[in-house]
């Protein structure tokens, strides 16, 4: 390659990676996939002409066009019962649900039918669609805005859940999704949509699914979390370091299929686990985590397995809001209780 060229190749690399927040890493992904496989499509409520209510997908149609990029009716059912169709018949679409509250509507279509469908017709019929959701709490939105009710898709065979963390694997998830054979529920945490940035490389990407990612090494305990609470969870992670405590931080992000394959070899080097969710407790995934844990990696704890959650009450209205959501205090409380033991 020639001086001039290989100029060239560094000018659109240097391009490629931008400063993004988590839904603008979304967006990014979109793009990308619709860039490059013809057959993905876009279809929800207002994500088209308005860009969606958090804009993850703005601009999309003016790129691709209204035929790509399409506005539902505000008819959930419709939105996961359509994307079925077209998934069936070769196309790849990805479908938007205002906000996790408005997903039950169609969890006729996805429970009964996008889970199924592929072991229905013996492998006839596949279904690579993807439903994206904006989910949890800490907007000061109103009721049926602020669920987590992730363990619900994740007790459900042959769907796929994935929650994204940051901006970079809010990117490599997603294009990793979207190329899936089967189907994802593909869960985006809103209150970090713009919370933080980090250098994306838009250069089509994708991350492994169902893999924990190790954040953060340690010694004494692992902390487990996924979402928006893995924010509070690494800066427990920074103040327990002041303490002379060193933890282990990792994030789920496939919560089904679980990885417990790095989480059981994790609990075997630190002898401790916290498990950290904004989502009510009780049939959590964290209880999920903590009973794999406590099956195969018993004889490696010292100290019980400790869950700081949200509580088993509907998310209150947003003057109590973060009264409910765990905070970083909760998550050292309970990291010093175990490693008293």
């Amino acid at each position: 390659m020639n001086a001039s060229a290989q100029k060239a190749v560094d000018k659109q690399n240097a391009s490629e990676v931008k400063e993004v927040t988590l839904v603008e890493a979304v967006n990014m992904a979109l793009a990308w996939e619709m860039e490059h496989d013809e057959n993905v499509v876009v279809l929800g409520e207002d994500i088209a002409t308005n860009g969606g209510v958090f804009r993850a997908t703005v601009g999309l149609k003016e790129r691709f066009g209204f035929k790509r990029v399409m506005d539902t009716p505000l008819a959930e059912n419709l939105i996961a019962g359509t994307a079925i169709g077209m998934a069936t018949q070769g196309l790849r679409p990805v479908a938007e649900f205002q906000f996790m509250g408005f997903i039950y509507a169609g969890m006729e279509q996805i429970v009964s039918h996008a889970a199924r469908i592929r072991n229905r017709t013996r492998g006839r019929l596949h279904c690579p669609l993807v439903y994206r959701a904006p989910f949890g709490g800490g907007i000061h939105a109103p009721e049926h805005h602020s669920e987590s009710t992730e363990a619900l898709f994740a007790h459900v065979p042959g769907l796929r859940v994935v929650i994204p963390s940051s901006p970079q694997r809010a990117y490599g998830l997603l294009l990793a999704a979207i190329r899936n054979p089967d189907p994802v529920v593909f869960l985006e945490p809103k209150r970090i949509y713009r919370a933080v940035t980090q250098s994306v490389a838009d250069n089509g990407e994708a991350l492994p699914l169902d893999t924990c990612y190790t954040l953060r090494e340690g010694d004494d305990v692992t902390l487990i979390s996924w979402g928006a609470s893995i924010l509070e969870t690494l800066q427990a992670a920074d103040k327990l370091a002041e303490q002379g405590i060193s933890t282990e931080v990792i994030d789920v992000a496939t919560i089904s299929p679980l990885d417990r394959e790095t989480l059981l070899c994790s609990v075997a080097k630190t002898g401790r686990a916290v498990i950290v969710h904004e989502a009510c407790r009780n049939g959590g995934v964290g209880a999920e985590i903590a009973a794999s844990i406590a099956e195969a990696a018993f004889l490696d704890l010292q100290a019980p397995i400790v869950r700081v959650t949200g509580y088993d009450t509907i998310m209150p209205y947003y003057r109590n809001e973060q009264a409910y959501l765990p905070h970083v205090e909760d998550i050292v409380e309970a990291v010093e209780q175990v490693i008293a033991l």
